[in-house]
Order: structure tokens, then sequence, then C-alpha cells
């Protein structure tokens, strides 16, 4: 197995990271599309892709060197999750979901996103 040392190791990492890089447009409008589709007063089956979507997000994005785009995804997924427990409105997850896609569709590699409700 190749060392962090390894100048191949580090290239073939710089790849991956480059490749999801190219990857995060695809993955939010995913996103977004699942919210579209999950309407203003959506039934629990209807925030499952959602879910996935955000799921999918949170646990890769920091791999990568992304990590204010995936802590964020895995606060919201975890703010959607208790929507889907009847626990927290959807109305209020909402427009948490659309900052969130307008911060990284304006800047991915941020360090930190405005501030939410």
């Amino acid at each position: 197995m190749a060392t962090p040392a390894d100048p191949a190791f580090r290239q073939h990492l710089q790849a991956l990271a480059d490749k999801y890089r190219a990857s995060i447009p695809q993955r939010l409008a995913a996103i977004g599309a699942a919210l579209d589709a999950a309407g203003p007063v959506p039934a629990v089956a209807q925030l499952a892709p959602l879910h996935e979507t955000l799921h999918t997000v949170a646990g890769s994005a920091g791999s990568f060197g992304f990590h204010a785009l995936g802590d964020e995804a895995r606060r919201l997924e975890q703010l959607l999750r208790e929507t889907m427990a009847g626990t927290a409105a959807f109305a209020d997850v909402a427009p948490q979901v659309r900052r969130y896609l307008d911060w990284a569709n304006d800047d991915p590699t941020g360090a930190t996103i405005s501030a939410h409700d």
C-alpha cells in the first residue's frame, strides 16, 4: 500500500478530489430536484429522496476536502430526519436547504456557510 509521502498516492487522491469537485453541480442539482419534488407539504415518502441525496453528500464531501459542504448537508439531513419523524416542520427545513444550495452553488469550497435558522 502506498504511503501518504508517495507522490503517486497524493496524485491519486488529488484526482479523486478533482473528480468529486466536478460532480458537485450534479449532486446539488439532485438535492434541488428532490426538494422541488417534495412540494410544500410533503408526505414522509416524498422526503426520502431528499434525505438520500443529503445523506450522500454528508457522507462523502468531507472525505474529499469539502468539509463545510458535508457538515451542512449532515445538519440538514438530521433536521429532515426530525421532519420525517414528525418533530420538525418541513416549512422550516425547506428554506434552509435552499440557502445551502445557493451557498454551495456559489462556492462549495467555502469554509463556512452563512448562519442558518
